[in-house]
């Protein structure tokens, strides 16, 4: 099974996440078979972290929370809440298996909550442009709760636009970059 994990972070954190960064990376160095994208959210100003994504195969929604929960980031405070949802991986493939590489900017984690009611998440057209992208999903698989995505696009707005005209309760769309030892 597939996992999104989004951590977001304490406004005053930064130093924190600056002093637990090697904790962190040794711990995500256990799931390295097991991760498909992994990065910091960014402050769009500052270029600081905001939070983070990992995008992760692991056994069970308890170990998904545990994975989540365990991470010394959120162990030490570092994070002021943690969605953990079951996500599903519709290009099958990795981040570092991304066409366009890891460098450069304008990357983004874009996130669309799905109100009651069918959603369609289907690839789209082009899917050049997308790093990751699949729906998030019930523990059991059986209902779609949205949509997350890893993109490169030219701005914010841009990468809104992969979500389409669909009507999502609320779409979120967060600097991110590749994550995971320099």
């Amino acid at each position: 099974m597939e996992f999104l994990t989004h951590h977001r972070d304490r406004a005053d954190a930064g130093e924190l996440r600056a002093r637990l960064v090697e904790r962190h990376w040794s711990f995500m160095d256990r799931y390295e078979r097991q991760l498909i994208a992994r990065g910091p959210t960014l402050d769009r100003l500052t270029g600081q972290a905001t939070g983070s994504v990992h995008l992760v195969e692991l056994p069970s929604p308890r170990a998904a929370r545990n994975f989540a929960l365990d991470d010394p980031n959120y162990q030490a405070g570092v994070s002021r809440d943690v969605l953990v949802r079951r996500w599903q991986n519709l290009l099958g493939r990795t981040m570092w298996e991304f066409p366009g590489g890891e460098d450069g900017p304008h990357r983004y984690f874009v996130l669309g909550l799905a109100p009651a009611g069918d959603l369609d998440v289907s690839l789209p057209a082009d899917t050049s442009e997308l790093i990751a992208y699949g729906p998030l999903l019930s523990d059991d698989g059986g209902t779609r709760l949205g949509v997350a995505a890893l993109v490169r696009a030219a701005d914010p707005t841009s990468a809104r636009q992969l979500f389409g005209d669909q009507a999502y309760a609320t779409v979120e769309v967060h600097d991110w970059e590749f994550g995971g030892r320099p």
